[in-house]
C-alpha cells in the first residue's frame, strides 16, 4: 500500500513555476529521499505535503486519503527542520511533549511516551535542560523526538542533520534507518548530502528547478546517473569526465585515451562522430600489473591516503587529469609512469550539449512464428 501519493503537483509563485508536474509514490513504511540543490523546490514540496500551502494543480494522498481540504493538524504528519525550531522557553521534555499533550490528557501516558522516545534517541539524561543548554546534536535529537513521539503515519524531515557535526551525522546515518523502521513510519527526507541519500533512502528522487530529473533506488542512481550533473554529485572522489568523440569498427564503439583504444559498452554505435563526455568512476580503474592491449599509460602526480582508500592523481599522455581510487592496503606504485585498466561496463557516456546520459540502442530481436500450415516465418 502507498503511504504517500503525489500526482501532477504544480505550484506557482507570482507566475514562476517552482514545482512542475511532480509525480511520486512512496510505499507505506519506506523512506524516500528528496535530493537536489538549494532552490530546487524540496522544502516547498514538504510544506505542500504537510498542508501548509496548497498545490495549484494535482493531488496529495496520504494512506489512501485525499488531503484536499484537510487541515495540517488533521493529516497525521510529523515534521523536523534543519534549524531545530525548538521553543526556547521550554525544556527538552516540554518541547517533545508539546507535540501530543493536546490529544494525550493522561499525564502518565504522556510521560511514558516522552521518556520512551527520548531513550531511543539517547537524550533522556537532558530532558530537563533548556535548548540553550543543549549541544547541536542534542537539539537535533530533541527535534526528531518531538516529530516522532506522536507516531505519525508520515514523517517529513527537512535536512535535519545539516547543522550537526560530522560525527553525529555519521552516527545518525546508521541509527536513523533502524529507528524509523521500528516506528513503521513513511518518511520523506530532504538532503543535499549524497551519502545521506544513499544511506537513508530506499528510493531517491532528484529535483532540479522544480522538476524530477531522476528517480530510483540508490544503486540505480549511482550506477546509471541520468545526467552528468547527477554523476558529479554522487561519488567521492568525483567522477572523471572527459570530452570524447567515439569511433566505430567491426567490434563496436570505442574512444582513444593515451593513444590506447578504450572499448565502450555494446550497442553504442550510434554515437560515432558525436561530441560526448566519457564518465569514469575513480573506483572503476585499477593499476595493471603488466602491459596489456586494454591498459592505457598514465603518470602519477600525487597519492593521497584517505583512511579506507587511497586516491591517485594521474595525467594521461594527452595531458588529461584522472583520479583513481582503490581500497587502502592494496600495493600500488606511488610515482612515475603506470598502466591503468578500466572496467568496460562501468563507463558512462553523456551527450556533451545536453548533459544527458546516452543509452545503448538494443536491436529488436527476430521472433520465430509457426503458422497453422507448420511453415516457419521470421518476423523482424
Amino acid at each position: 500500500m502507498s503511504g504517500l501519493e503525489l500526482t501532477g503537483i504544480v505550484k506557482r509563485y507570482k507566475g514562476d513555476t517552482v514545482l512542475n508536474d511532480i509525480n511520486i509514490s512512496v510505499d507505506k513504511g519506506s523512506t524516500l529521499v528528496l535530493f537536489g540543490p538549494s532552490g530546487a523546490g524540496k522544502t516547498v514540496l514538504l510544506r505542500l505535503i504537510a498542508g501548509v500551502i496548497d498545490p495549484d494543480q494535482g493531488s496529495v494522498v496520504i494512506n489512501g486519503v485525499d488531503m484536499d481540504g484537510v487541515a495540517p493538524e488533521q493529516r497525521g504528519v510529523g515534521m523536523a527542520f534543519q534549524n531545530f525550531a525548538l521553543f526556547p522557553h521550554m525544556s527538552a521534555y516540554q518541547n517533545i511533549a508539546s507535540a501530543i499533550e493536546v490529544r494525550e490528557p493522561v499525564a502518565s501516558r504522556l510521560d511514558a511516551a516522552v521518556k520512551g522516545i527520548a531513550r531511543l534517541l539517547k537524550i533522556d539524561q537532558v530532558l530537563d535542560h533548556a535548548p540553550r543548554a543543549l549541544s547541536n546534536g542534542q537539539k537535533q535529537r530533541t527535534a526528531l523526538a518531538r516529530a516522532l513521539v506522536g507516531k505519525p503515519s508520515l514523517l517529513l524531515l527537512d535536512d535535519p542533520l545539516r547543522n550537526v557535526d560530522a560525527k553525529l551525522r555519521f552516527e545518525m546515518r546508521i541509527e536513523l534507518p533502524a529507528l524509523l523502521a521500528e516506528q513503521g513510519t513513511t518518511v520523506v527526507y530532504v538532503t543535499q548530502d549524497y551519502k545521506e541519500a544513499m544511506a537513508l533512502g530506499s528510493q531517491i528522487v532528484i529535483l532540479e528547478s522544480g522538476k524530477i530529473v531522476q528517480s530510483g533506488s540508490p544503486e540505480e542512481i549511482y550506477l546509471t546517473p541520468a545526467t552528468m550533473n547527477i554523476a558529479r554529485q554522487f561519488g567521492d572522489p568525483v567522477i572523471n569526465l572527459l570530452d570524447v568523440t567515439p569511433q566505430c569498427d567491426s567490434r563496436g564503439a570505442y574512444v582513444r585515451l593515451s593513444e590506447t583504444t578504450l572499448r565502450l559498452p555494446s550497442n553504442l554505435q550510434h554515437t560515432e562522430g558525436r561530441e560526448c563526455v566519457l564518465g569514469i568512476r575513480p573506483e572503476s580503474m585499477r593499476f595493471a600489473g603488466a602491459v596489456t592491449p586494454a591498459a592505457f599509460p598514465a603518470t602519477i602526480e600525487a597519492i593521497t591516503p584517505l583512511n579506507e582508500k587511497t586516491v591517485a592523481l594521474m595525467r594521461t599522455s594527452g595531458g588529461r587529469e584522472l583520479l583513481l581510487s582503490q581500497p587502502s592496503g592494496i600495493a600500488s606504485p606511488d610515482t612515475g609512469q603506470v598502466f591503468v585498466t578500466v572496467e568496460p561496463n562501468a563507463l558512462h557516456l553523456f551527450d556533451k550539449s545536453t548533459g544527458e546520459r546516452i543509452t545503448p540502442i538494443i536491436e529488436q530481436a527476430e521472433a520465430v512464428v509457426i503458422d497453422t500450415a507448420n511453415t516457419v516465418e521470421t518476423v523482424a
